[in-house]
């Protein structure tokens, strides 16, 4: 890796630790919190592409497992991965991967022209949805299932109350990837 790859996702790590660090909101019906976690999935593969943002969740969640209070509330440690947000943490490394990839593997168009600025923000919107969004769900959802002992429906239907606002996460992390790739910041790696 080049130092310039280094120091982004040690960057971005740090970003999802602030992003982390912000009050979780606590629901009385689900052992899940509301937090900002997705978003730093989101805005990671967006601007860094899938490798680096792959890195960038796989070093968190690494600095949590080794004990580091990196988790909403200060929490860290092997506990709270065998915990029923374990999945939901774990799914955040492949669902970053898959945001970048996505995000990098749309077709623009059929001339190979340059994306307008509503193809360009529609395409990282939908990338972040599905891996922000599904990916994390896809892995976390059955882990809460099994760890919190409910039937799958309803770990399913338990977590639908964050879907509003996962996908305002979303919307957000596409607008602000858009602004800083059309400003040349960072440019994404494959």
């Amino acid at each position: 890796m080049k130092t310039k790859d280094l120091v982004l996702v040690a960057l971005f790590a740090a970003m999802i630790v602030v992003l982390a660090a912000l009050p979780p909101v606590v629901l009385p019906w689900v052992p899940v919190p509301i937090t900002l976690q997705t978003f730093g999935v989101m805005l990671s593969g967006l601007v860094l592409g899938p490798r680096r943002a792959g890195l960038v969740l796989l070093l968190y969640v690494t600095l949590a497992l080794v004990g580091l209070p990196v988790l909403p509330g200060g929490r860290a440690g092997l506990a709270v991965l065998m915990g029923p947000t374990g999945g939901f943490l774990l799914g955040m490394i492949p669902g970053a991967f898959m945001v970048g990839y996505l995000a990098g593997s749309f077709k623009v168009d059929s001339e190979g022209g340059k994306p307008s600025t509503y193809q360009d923000v529609g395409r990282c919107l939908m990338a972040s949805v599905v891996g922000g969004i599904l990916v994390v769900y896809l892995v976390g959802v059955p882990w809460l299932a099994v760890v919190a002992k409910m039937d799958f429906s309803k770990a399913l239907l338990a977590v639908t109350v964050f879907l509003p606002g996962d996908v305002i996460k979303a919307c957000v992390a596409a607008l602000l990837a858009n602004r800083i790739r059309r400003a040349r910041l960072i440019q994404p790696s494959s």
